[in-house]
């Protein structure tokens, strides 16, 4: 669970050469089995076209001061999407050491918008997948997380702690390998957050994260499905879009939509309902 930069940039690479066929790449295979899968670093030197010294100096992390024209030509040669090019540029560059700032707030008008968006559920995640703001029909769909404590009002906490979120997701492994992906990723972007590693050490005993984890696998937060089984209203087949904020992308406000006049807008409405009738019968 290390989040040391050059540790992480090793296995990282090591993990997509692994991934790679000889085959894949127009490379001869010659039929020889192989103590590991995937490409040797040899292989990849040579598809990257540069010296297998160099490339090996980049995969054990010797230094980090590497031209932006060898890791545009290893990330070719590893056939890397976007964002995992990004990753690989930012954990090949010397960290500043500058720790990001504390403890995030939301802005009175991202709350606002949560607030008028009450007929979708809706809310504001930040560093470390932590939940920042939501609003009332997140809280009925996903869970109350006025309840929790701070430190509780975390996804990635929630999804492998919390047995009723196993329950909630009709495809818990995928919700479980997507929410991994996305704190990888954020680990990476803020390498200084004490709350971020602290995270990592609690759930690094946990069988199910750590398989996730050592697969570093990595994916940001933008748009998908879920579907989601509420003990009150049944089945929902939801979608979500996220869009991050310009002047902090560590802040990402995320909502959920379904398709109009179908069986999960049905269900979000007597979602909406039951919320409603539930928080009437509190104040009584």
């Amino acid at each position: 669970m290390s989040l040391d930069r050059r540790a992480e940039l090793g296995e990282f690479l090591r993990s997509r050469r692994a991934r790679l066929r000889p085959e894949e790449v127009g490379l001869p295979g010659y039929g020889s089995r192989r103590r590991v899968p995937g490409l040797r670093r040899e292989e990849l030197a040579m598809l990257a076209g540069v010296s297998v010294d160099h490339y090996v100096r980049l995969e054990q992390g010797r230094t980090l001061h590497f031209s932006e024209s060898v890791l545009d030509a290893v990330a070719q040669a590893l056939q890397l999407n976007q964002v995992e090019r990004e990753h690989l540029y930012r954990l090949a560059r010397p960290w500043s050491g500058e720790e990001p700032p504390g403890e995030q707030r939301v802005r009175p008008g991202l709350r606002r918008l949560l607030d008028a968006a009450g007929d979708v559920p809706a809310y504001v995640v930040g560093r470390g997948t932590n939940v920042l703001a939501w609003n009332p029909l997140a809280a009925a769909l996903i869970t109350d997380f006025g309840a929790l404590p701070p430190r509780e009002r975390n996804l990635a906490r929630l999804v492998f702690l919390d047995e009723g979120m196993r329950e909630l997701y009709e495809d818990w492994p995928a919700k479980a390998a997507d929410v991994v992906a996305y704190l990888r990723l954020d680990a990476a972007r803020n390498p200084g957050d004490k709350g971020i590693g602290t995270l990592l050490a609690e759930l690094g005993d946990i069988p199910e994260f750590r398989k996730h984890w050592d697969k570093h696998e990595l994916r940001d937060k933008t748009h998908g499905r879920y579907v989601y089984l509420h003990p009150v209203v049944g089945r929902l087949d939801l979608g979500f879009e996220t869009l991050r904020l310009p002047d902090d992308p560590d802040q990402a406000l995320v909502m959920h939509t379904t398709e109009a006049e179908s069986a999960s807008a049905t269900a979000l409405q007597l979602l909406a309902t039951w919320r409603e009738s539930s928080t009437h019968s509190r104040l009584r």
